[in-house]
């Protein structure tokens, strides 16, 4: 059973969030698994619910668990995410404080924040592969960091994928498998990638103009044009690129 096992908010009339299609008349959503992806296009909401998520459960919008405070204060009454004014979670026997809350767009801040204390602390990255994070390629530290730090709790994961090869989100499908067969951890990912969504399982949520609703994976828009495309790639880049 998840830790995380309900989501939901009121319809939205707040700012920006009521333009935002998948989320403006509210959500409402079970979890059953310990592994949810929330696929759609750019802009359709999946980040501003992530978002939302993370700082309900206390985590830094900058990056890392509760005890990487590396925020320039918040906004927005209290909260920087603003649905997290209005998000109503529920847990699973009880709420938990671990887990990680990561964007791929800000590792590199985070990346910066655990080098520079290991400057006074060496012995930090050993948690981390023993090596600073910015001296590995951006696909290395990131693996570090899933291999090295996820252990126990919610891990809050916004297009994981950026920074990864195919090979390498492979290996990051195995950590993530390794954790939550044990029941240790789940895992919320906004995601492009249709190697990683088709992990064995998983819940996928499809935002869109119709709001937020439950697909299996062959549904994807991702699967679909990704094995249409490899199917034929010549005849896409015939009708692509034809003058």
């Amino acid at each position: 059973m998840p830790f995380l096992s309900h989501i939901s908010f009121p319809p939205l009339q707040d700012s920006y969030l009521r333009h935002i299609a998948s989320l403006n008349k509210g959500l409402q959503i079970e979890l059953k698994v310990n592994v949810t992806f929330f696929v759609g296009e750019n802009g359709s909401g999946k980040s501003t619910l992530l978002e939302a998520i993370a700082e309900q459960t206390g985590f830094s919008l900058r990056g890392g668990n509760r005890n990487h405070n590396f925020n320039t204060g918040h906004r927005f009454g209290g909260y920087e995410a603003p649905l997290a004014n209005h998000l109503q979670l529920g847990w699973t026997p009880r709420r938990i404080y671990d887990g990680f809350f990561m964007r791929a767009e800000s590792f590199f801040n985070f990346a910066s924040y655990i080098d520079e204390l290991a400057l006074d602390e060496p012995r930090l990255l050993r948690a981390y592969g023993g090596r600073p994070l910015l001296q590995q390629s951006h696909g290395e530290s990131f693996l570090s960091l899933f291999a090295n730090q996820f252990e126990n709790g919610i891990y809050i994961l916004d297009e994981p994928e950026a920074a990864l090869s195919p090979a390498r989100i492979l290996a990051f499908m195995t950590v993530i498998n390794e954790l939550e067969k044990s029941g240790r951890a789940q895992f919320l990912i906004a995601t492009h990638s249709p190697i990683l969504m088709c992990y064995p399982g998983a819940a996928i949520y499809h935002f869109d103009e119709n709001g937020v609703r439950e697909i299996c994976y062959e549904e994807t828009e991702h699967f679909s044009l990704t094995k249409s495309f490899l199917d034929n790639p010549a005849a896409y880049l015939h009708h692509l690129m034809r003058s």
